[in-house]
C-alpha cells in the first residue's frame, strides 16, 4: 500500500498546484469534514486527483486559502460525488468550480439501485471500496494512515467512474438532462438559516406551554454559543434529549438540575452554571415564543381528502402519471420532479390549467427546462382529468 502524504505547508501546496496544472482531463475532488464532532462544517482534508499529476491530500486548516489552485483549475471540469455536500466547504477556502460532473447524481439519473460511491465504483469498475472511515473525526491530527488511504481512494477512481457514467448517459439520451442537473447543483443558492433554529430540537413537539418553550429556546441558544466557541458539535456538549428532559423536569435549583440523571453530555455538569442561567432567563423573559409559528407549509397529503378533495384528486392523479413517466425514463420520480413542487402545484394550480400555465408554474418553482418539457403535459392532463372526475362525482351525488 502506498504511504500517503498530507500537504500542510504553503511550499508543498504550491508545488502540488504546479503539478496539477500539468495534469490532463477533469479533476476529481473530495473533502472530508468532522460532522458530528465539530461545530463548523469546514473541510479538514481536501483530496484532488488528475491524470498525469496524481493524488494530492491537502490540510486546509494548515494551508488557508487555495486561490492559486482555484486559478489553475478554473477551466477544468471538477468531478465530485454528491457535490452538494462538499461545495460549501470548498468555497470557504476559495475553491469554486466553473463546471462539475456529479457522479452520484448521474447514477441517480441512470436509475442505479444504489448510488453511494462504493456501490457505484463496484457496479462500474468491479472494485470494492471500504467505507469504514466515512464518519470519522477528520479534525484528528495526525490523520491515521488507514484514513488517508481511504481518502485517496475516494478520488483515485472517480474520473474513470465519470467516463463510464458519461457513456451510459449518452446511451440513454440523458446527456443534456445531466448537464442541466449538474449546473443546477453548482448554482444552487446556500440555504438561509431558519429564523428560529431552536425549533429543530428533537422532541420539541412534546414541550407544552410558551414558558417551557422559552426555556428550551434559551438552553438551545446557550448550547449553540458554547459549541461555536469551542468548535464542538452541540449534541456532544448536551444532547437534544437532555435539553427536553431538563425543560420537562422543571428543576427548582441548579443542584436539582445537576441531579437529573437524564441530563447528560460531556458539558452537562462542567458547565452547569451556563445551563442554569439559560433556564432562569427562559423563566424571566417577556419574549415568549408562539406555540406554532406562521408557516407556508402545506397540510400533510393524508389530510387532503377532507380539507381539499379536488387537490387530493389532482395530486393522486399526477403522482400516478409521473410515476409511470419516471419508470419509462429509468430514473427516480423525485429526480423527475421534486415531490414538494408537485404538491404545491396540486394544492393551488394555475388557472386556466394548460400545458403553458403548468410549465410557467414549474419554471417559477425552479424546475429545469428538461423537467418542464417532460412533466408539464402529463401534469396538465392529470389535473384536467381530476377536475372532470370531481365534477362528475358532484353531479352524481346531487
Amino acid at each position: 500500500m502506498t504511504e500517503r502524504h498530507v500537504i500542510d505547508t504553503r511550499a508543498e501546496y504550491l508545488e502540488a498546484t504546479e503539478a496539477l496544472a500539468h495534469g490532463t482531463g477533469p479533476a476529481a475532488v473530495d473533502a472530508e469534514r468532522a460532522s458530528g464532532y465539530r461545530y463548523s462544517q469546514r473541510a479538514y482534508l481536501i483530496q484532488i486527483y488528475r491524470r498525469d499529476a496524481g493524488i494530492f491530500l491537502f490540510d486546509p486548516p494548515a494551508i488557508g486559502r487555495f486561490d492559486e489552485l482555484e486559478a489553475v483549475l478554473a477551466g477544468t471540469e471538477w468531478v465530485l460525488h454528491a457535490a452538494s455536500q462538499d461545495l460549501a466547504c470548498l468555497r470557504e477556502v476559495g475553491l469554486d468550480p466553473h463546471s462539475i460532473f456529479d457522479t452520484e447524481l448521474a447514477a441517480r439519473l441512470l436509475g442505479f439501485a444504489r448510488v453511494g460511491l462504493g456501490a457505484v465504483v463496484e457496479e462500474l469498475l468491479g472494485v470494492h471500496l471500504a467505507k469504514e472511515h466515512s464518519a470519522a473525526d477528520w479534525s484528528t491530527r495526525p490523520l491515521p494512515e488507514a484514513w488517508l488511504e481511504y481518502a485517496a481512494l475516494d478520488v483515485e477512481l472517480l474520473v474513470d467512474v465519470r467516463d463510464r457514467l458519461e457513456t451510459l448517459l449518452a446511451e440513454q439520451g440523458k446527456t443534456e438532462i445531466a448537464a442541466q442537473e449538474f449546473e443546477a447543483v453548482r448554482m444552487r443558492d446556500v440555504k438561509l438559516p431558519k429564523q428560529e433554529p431552536w425549533r429543530r430540537l428533537s422532541g420539541i413537539h412534546s414541550v407544552r406551554g410558551a414558558r417551557n418553550l422559552a426555556i428550551a429556546r434559551e438552553l438551545w441558544t446557550a448550547r449553540d454559543a458554547l459549541a461555536r466557541e469551542r468548535d464542538i458539535a452541540p449534541g456532544r456538549l448536551v444532547p437534544d434529549a437532555s435539553i427536553i428532559a431538563a425543560v420537562k423536569a422543571e428543576p427548582k435549583s441548579r443542584a436539582e438540575l445537576a441531579a437529573l440523571k437524564n441530563f447528560t453530555g460531556r458539558a452537562s455538569r462542567s458547565d452547569i452554571a451556563t445551563w442554569w442561567r439559560a433556564i432562569e432567563l427562559g423563566r424571566a423573559t417577556d419574549d415568549l415564543p408562539v406555540p406554532r409559528p406562521p408557516s407556508d407549509a402545506l397540510p400533510p397529503p393524508r389530510s387532503w381528502a377532507d380539507r381539499n378533495p379536488e387537490a387530493d384528486t389532482r395530486l393522486k392523479s399526477a403522482r400516478q402519471a409521473l410515476a409511470e413517466l419516471a419508470d419509462a425514463m429509468t430514473m427516480p420520480v423525485e429526480n423527475l420532479l421534486t415531490p414538494e413542487t408537485l404538491r404545491r402545484l396540486a394544492w393551488a394550480p394555475p388557472e386556466p390549467i394548460s400545458v403553458a400555465t403548468i410549465g410557467a408554474a414549474l419554471a417559477d418553482a425552479g424546475a429545469r427546462p428538461w423537467q418542464i418539457a417532460a412533466t408539464a403535459q402529463p401534469i396538465a392532463d392529470a389535473f384536467i382529468d381530476a377536475r372532470q372526475r370531481v365534477s362528475e362525482g358532484d353531479e352524481a351525488a346531487s
